[in-house]
């Protein structure tokens, strides 16, 4: 319980006091938590129940069967959805408008695995029995069909893996992600002003 308002204060730089407590992601997380223990009792209808009112409450969709590791932070949450089969690890931050769903209808694990100290952004949607590896960024906006390895981070739709020259990306420092599409745009370009340079000169 108290993992979580530590992990709010750490990580959102407008936490400053009590306030913290009316976070909903830290309301939706804490019912899950109950609803998540009555899930594997094998309790009928109840989960289904609290999990759907949670969601009205909070905007925020969490299936009792998911799991959820600790000192999770759901920022803002609002159109959060995240699956049954879903596991995420510690230190997993998610912003708003995050999906992790399934693909199709096959039974079994079939929602994606999120390692420990992964950033998700805004928007991101995560889909199929996927592992998102430890310490990843997924930039927001990013439709994500493909293992992500550990420490890297991956932008677009579909999702690309970028590299940064070994630069660090700060949690919420989403306007610094790269834009691979542009880049090659920019790349093919030049080299069309080359070309035509080269036919000038013939």
């Amino acid at each position: 319980m108290f993992d979580g308002i530590r992990a709010i204060f750490e990580r959102d730089p407008a936490a400053r006091n009590v306030e913290v407590l009316l976070y909903p992601g830290l309301w939706a997380l804490w019912t899950h938590q109950m609803n998540h223990f009555l899930y594997n009792m094998h309790i009928p209808v109840i989960p289904r129940l609290i999990s759907q009112t949670s969601r009205i409450v909070t905007t925020i969709e969490i299936h009792p069967g998911a799991k959820i590791g600790k000192r999770v932070f759901i920022d803002h949450g609002f159109g959060v959805v995240i699956g049954e089969t879903s596991v995420i690890g510690d230190d997993v931050t998610i912003y708003q408008g995050v999906t992790l769903g399934g693909t199709g209808k096959e039974h079994g694990k079939r929602h994606p695995t999120i390692g420990n100290g992964v950033v998700i952004g805004a928007g991101a949607i995560i889909l199929g029995n996927i592992t998102i590896g430890n310490n990843a960024r997924v930039g927001a906006g990013a439709v994500v069909t493909k293992p992500v390895p550990a420490n890297s981070t991956v932008v677009g739709n579909p999702a690309r893996i970028v590299v940064l020259a070994g630069k660090k990306i700060e949690t919420l420092a989403h306007g610094e992600l790269p834009d691979p599409v542009g880049k090659a745009l920019d790349e093919m370009n030049q080299r069309i002003a080359k070309l035509e340079s080269l036919l000038k000169k013939g």
